[in-house]
């Protein structure tokens, strides 16, 4: 897992197969919804949105896996202390795999976003940032919002206990532990979608956004008082967001 987390993480740091590196359009951002403007614009053939599907996924895998850690941990020392001991770095694998095939999804639907926003003008391709400051607030509200809906904290319970989710869903089986994963990455998926979606705000290459909805997540699955940080996090989003349409105004 750590050497998934590794290799993701430096395909993310150097580009991802994009013209610039992540360090290079880092230093190139600017504030919500006012991207430099770049000459060169990005043709969307099948390899690019192949390339820009790759991008997603792996960036997904290099921030999420770290949050999966307790899951599969225990996972993994359930299936040892069992009667197939020694199939359990197999079923360990295959309920990573199913956990990043549920991102794999996320990945596909946010390249087909990330195609119509930029057909539509609504964000710069080249910065892969939105190039509206009022939707760059929209997003930040609607995020904010989602905190504290009953669907976020169903879903964040299931990411947070870790022995209630495997109790709860337990499979047996090589395809039991890839369902299992599949399962778990699926309420990951549930809680965390929302927050995602800002790296359009702040730019899809962005490492310091990267690196920040990262660290947020993870706090979200560790933290004690889940609720109060889910609370104090939307309002927090709400109000970042009422002052980027403030300003774009």
């Amino acid at each position: 897992m750590a050497l998934i987390v590794l290799l993701s993480g430096l395909y993310t740091l150097f580009g991802a197969g994009m013209n610039m590196t992540a360090i290079e359009m880092t230093r190139m951002a600017r504030p919500i919804g006012e991207p430099m403007v770049m000459d060169e614009i990005p043709v969307w053939t099948l390899g690019y949105a192949v390339l820009i599907f790759l991008m997603w996924w792996v960036m997904m895998i290099a921030m999420m896996t770290p949050s999966a850690a307790p899951v599969l941990l225990l996972f993994t020392a359930i299936k040892k202390s069992g009667s197939h001991a020694s199939s359990a770095p197999l079923l360990s694998l295959l309920f990573l795999s199913g956990y990043l095939i549920a991102w794999a999804s996320y990945a596909a639907l946010t390249t087909f976003l990330q195609w119509w926003l930029e057909t539509t003008g609504l964000s710069n391709g080249p910065m892969m940032s939105l190039s509206s400051r009022t939707l760059g607030g929209a997003l930040l509200l609607a995020a904010g919002a989602y905190q504290f809906t009953p669907y976020k904290h169903a879903c964040l319970s299931n990411c947070r206990l870790p022995v209630q989710f495997l109790t709860a869903y337990n499979r047996s089986g090589l395809a039991g532990a890839l369902l299992m994963g599949a399962h778990h990455g699926t309420y990951c998926l549930g809680c965390c979608w929302a927050l995602m979606l800002l790296l359009f705000a702040g730019g899809i290459m962005n490492l310091y956004w990267i690196a920040g909805l990262a660290l947020f997540v993870l706090a979200e699955k560790t933290v004690p008082f889940p609720r109060f940080y889910t609370s104090a996090t939307g309002i927090l989003l709400i109000a970042a967001g009422c002052y980027v349409l403030a300003t774009a105004l």
